[in-house]
């Protein structure tokens, strides 16, 4: 997917009439997998409403759906391409996050994709990605692999807390230097994320001036 691509699939998410909403079971909050509609046909996505969230002690309630939204949108402040377009919006359950739906094999989680090595530069982004997101529930049922060996990460809920909370399966690269190509990526979007890039303007609205502040931080 370009950046046209994610665009145009945030637009269909935005415009497209609900067909159907069905319960995703084995969840702690309530989540749907949602059936959509325009001029372009269907298209299936994964809602996830602000009112079925479950209440936790150390993230403000009703703010998971906005840090869904916030991850995509940190994601194309970076080009990475790592989570599927996500945007805000009002459902039939209320306003949250509607996800577009990833078509993969869940036996090819994390802990399977780890040992082909042809996936790791993907693998090390999103590891990154995690480490500047302060992700705090990164699981190997997270990393989705599709049909054309593309790794979408899903469930970014629990990001962006101000204190550090990193809770990652991911640690085969622990301690070893950042390569030199992603180095030079990862300080590309720290000049967006800490100027005055529209792109990172989207993430500051959707989080509490600490949490974006906290992002450059680590980044």
């Amino acid at each position: 997917m370009d950046s046209g691509d994610f665009a145009a699939v945030e637009r269909r998410l935005q415009g497209a009439a609900f067909l159907d909403c069905r319960p995703v079971w084995y969840s702690s909050n309530y989540v749907h997998l949602a059936r959509l509609t325009d001029r372009e046909g269907e298209l299936l996505a994964i809602y996830k409403p602000r009112d079925g969230e479950t209440p936790l002690w150390d993230f403000p309630h009703g703010t998971l759906y906005r840090r869904e939204v916030a991850a995509y949108r940190l994601d194309r402040v970076f080009g990475w391409g790592l989570v599927p377009p996500t945007v805000v919006r009002e459902g039939p359950h209320g306003p949250g996050s509607l996800q577009l739906f990833v078509r993969h094999d869940p036996q090819r989680h994390y802990f399977v994709q780890r040992e082909d090595p042809a996936l790791w530069p993907q693998l090390q982004r999103l590891c990154i990605f995690d480490a500047i997101a302060n992700n705090a529930d990164r699981k190997g049922g997270h990393c989705l692999l599709d049909e054309l060996g593309h790794i979408w990460a899903i469930d970014n809920g629990l990001c962006f807390h101000e204190h550090d909370k990193l809770r990652s399966v991911i640690w085969d690269w622990a301690g070893e230097r950042i390569p030199p190509a992603l180095y030079d990526e990862i300080v590309v979007g720290v000049t967006a994320l800490t100027g005055d890039d529209a792109r990172a303007e989207g993430v500051r609205e959707l989080l509490s001036p600490r949490e974006f502040e906290a992002i450059s931080r680590r980044a």
